[in-house]
């Protein structure tokens, strides 16, 4: 035991460095001299020499320029000047001297600054212009809602004024013979000047719809039977049905040769703006049926329409 404790641990041992750097050889010097002289002798490129003159640049802006060793500083002191002073009587002052800043283009003095200056404006141009956009565009697509909107209410408001026109006519007119329920529309007969402006376009709108029909009717039967063919139990709504009564043909072309002239009443009144054509209906309706558009009820006289809350949709609200 006593002499295994004796001998040594090499794996722990301490290996001091040499102290003193070992000398170069000959064979070192003369390689190292030859390095030397090598890059001495190597002419550097544009690119290097322009690399170290930036280097070399701004090694000297980086030093400081209030160095006591600076002669320029030493001329400062000597008239009074101390390190952290401000330049003249007033504190706030200037502390450190003004930076360099090369100019490495041959742009003019100050073109850089009207540079910054128009593209600064032109970013906040752009950027309120694509706000301005921004905002255009939902403003637009609100208003479009809102047209689409009120032509429907017209719609709506037409055809209840004519319903509620229709109802008070038969209302006060004598029944003089038994009403026939005959396939044509229900101003059959009734030249368009004749009806009310504000629901007139509904009725020609109905009146082409319904005779574009009929003509599709026809055309379909005619293919179908001998032009000369005459069905003695067919009775007048069956031949009007089929397109092959008179005076069925003759009302056709009384509204054809009405669609096709000129209704400047009609023209000025869908010209108006959809507010104003709402208005003017939800107005005839108050005023001729006791009708509130809004509210969807009929009073029974002026007087009972009192207690409608007003005559637009936002007093509903």
């Amino acid at each position: 035991m006593a002499g295994s404790e004796d001998e040594d641990d090499y794996m722990s041992m301490a290996i001091a460095e040499p102290t003193q750097p070992l000398a170069e050889t000959s064979i070192q010097r003369v390689a190292r001299k030859k390095r030397e002289a090598a890059l001495k002798a190597q002419v550097k490129s544009k690119a290097e020499k322009a690399a170290d003159e930036v280097a070399a640049r701004e090694a000297a802006l980086a030093t400081p320029l209030l160095d006591t060793s600076n002669k320029g500083f030493k001329m400062m002191a000597k008239l009074g000047f101390k390190h952290g002073d401000t330049l003249g009587a007033d504190k706030g002052g200037r502390a450190e001297p003004i930076q360099v800043v090369l100019k490495e283009d041959r742009g003019g003095i100050g073109l850089d600054t009207e540079k910054k200056r128009k593209f600064r404006e032109q970013v906040n141009h752009e950027a309120k212009r694509v706000k301005a956009d921004e905002v255009e565009y939902r403003e637009r697509v609100r208003l479009e809602r809102e047209e689409i909107k009120r032509e429907g209410q017209i719609w709506n408001a037409q055809r209840v004024a004519e319903e509620l026109t229709s109802k008070a006519k038969e209302a006060s007119g004598p029944l003089l013979e038994p009403k026939v329920t005959m396939p044509t529309p229900k101003t059959a007969g009734q030249p368009l000047s004749s009806i009310n402006v504000l629901w007139r376009g509904l009725v020609r709108q109905r009146l082409e719809s319904d005779g574009e029909k009929r003509m599709r009717h026809s055309l379909k039967s005619v293919r179908s039977r001998l032009p000369t063919y005459e069905d003695p139990d067919l009775d007048r709504e069956d031949l009007l049905a089929l397109g092959r009564d008179e005076k069925a043909g003759v009302f056709e072309e009384e509204v054809e040769e009405e669609f096709e002239g000129e209704d400047p009443e009609l023209d000025d009144f869908n010209a108006l703006p959809s507010e104003q054509r709402l208005e003017r209906l939800v107005i005839y309706l108050r005023q001729e049926h006791h009708y509130c558009f809004w509210c969807k009820y009929q009073y029974s006289d002026e007087e009972a329409m009192g207690d409608c809350p007003g005559i637009t949709e936002d007093d509903h609200d």
